[in-house]
């Protein structure tokens, strides 16, 4: 079956995401797909798209690398809390370089690793991207590590405490 906005914009499963997937892998052009549909206006043909997309492998990925700081903008922009989790969770798969450092997107990171209002998949992987921007500048780890144990951690789910406490622990890899 042919991927459509319209097929897009009615996966709701697992399974649908990874029928994507496969069909993007069969198709090799994970570079077209996203630009195509990634983007797209109607969240759900975006949440979609997204979705299949983090079905893939890191390799496989690599061919976004050049759309980075879209997906980027992606997440600091949209509305649509899906769409925001999902892009992040691509752009966390994606080779963050020093060069091409966005204090924007760190303090977008920093503002949702922290809000109480924010979903915790979101605060974990703005956690996690925050650490990786971070580690290119020793001032910048120490104002996170600031951040983060100024944080009363009481109010935050399982996911957001064990990323913080790797991170002040020295633990998290990447």
């Amino acid at each position: 079956m042919a991927i459509t906005i319209e097929r897009l914009r009615q996966t709701f499963s697992e399974g649908g995401a990874q029928e994507i997937y496969q069909e993007v892998k069969s198709e090799g052009d994970f570079l077209g797909f996203a630009r195509r549909y990634a983007f797209n206006d109607d969240y759900r043909v975006a949440r979609s798209a997204l979705w299949g997309l983090t079905k893939a492998s890191k390799e496989e990925l690599k061919q976004l690398q050049v759309i980075l700081d879209d997906f980027i903008n992606l997440a600091m922009q949209t509305d649509n809390s899906s769409v925001r989790r999902l892009a992040l969770n691509v752009i966390e798969r994606l080779e963050l370089k020093e060069d091409e450092f966005r204090t924007d997107f760190l303090d977008f990171c920093f503002e949702h690793m922290i809000s109480l209002d924010e979903f915790p998949g979101i605060q974990s992987v703005c956690m996690k991207l925050a650490f990786r921007m971070c580690k290119f500048y020793p001032e910048l780890m120490d104002e996170l590590k600031r951040i983060l144990k100024a944080m009363d951690i009481e109010y935050y789910k399982p996911a957001v405490k064990g990323v913080r406490s790797k991170i002040l622990n020295g633990t998290l890899k990447y």
